[in-house]
This record gives C-alpha cells, structure tokens and sequence, in this order.
C-alpha cells in the first residue's frame, strides 16, 4: 500500500490498497509526497522511529525492575552493559544541560 490517484495537475487525490485503472502507480506509504498527502510527519528511515522505540524499550524495563519484575541480572551480560551505558549517558547529559541548578535562580 499505497497505490495513487493523482489529478490531472499530477498531485495526489486518494490513496488505495489495491491498484485500478486510475490507480497504478505504488509508492511506499513512508515517502514524503504520500506523507504529506495523509498530514503526517515524514519519516525518512526507520532509525528515527527506532530511536523513540528504544526509549520505550527503557522506560518499560525500568517500570519492571522498579515493580521486581525483572533483574538487572536476568538480561543478557551485552543487554546489561547496553542498558547501563544507556542510564549513565542520560544522567550525564542531564547534569550537563541543568543551568541553573536546584533553585531555578539565576
């Protein structure tokens, strides 16, 4: 998906599962013109979406680590060292972007 309708000025006009007379031209569903068509965000690659994911991937393994769901331990050794290099970076750079300290003062 999607197959294009297109006007006679060549911009799209509908979006199709399946092709048709007036609708054989496929593109991805992620290319930009067929983005802008469905008022989405572009996503050029999935690298971007990947990134948000693994943020997701984080916040649930802390959740079940806080809740004794999990141990750190029951990870994988690579897994482990990931998550912590990950955790440790965050912290860094939150101490680092903190201007103006703990008193919000100037």
């Amino acid at each position: 998906m999607p197959y294009i309708r297109r006007s006679a000025t060549g911009e799209i006009v509908a979006l199709l599962h399946e092709a048709s007379p007036d609708a054989q031209e496929f593109q991805s569903a992620t290319t930009p013109e067929v983005c802008a068509f469905l008022g989405l965000p572009m996503i050029n690659n999935f690298a971007d979406l990947d990134a948000d994911f693994i943020r997701v991937m984080e916040d649930l393994i802390d959740v079940m680590l806080d809740k004794g769901l999990l141990r750190l331990t029951d990870l994988p050794a690579e897994a482990q060292r990931k998550l912590l290099a990950r955790k440790d970076m965050r912290r860094r750079m939150q101490g680092a972007l903190d201007l103006l300290g703990g008193n919000d003062v100037i």
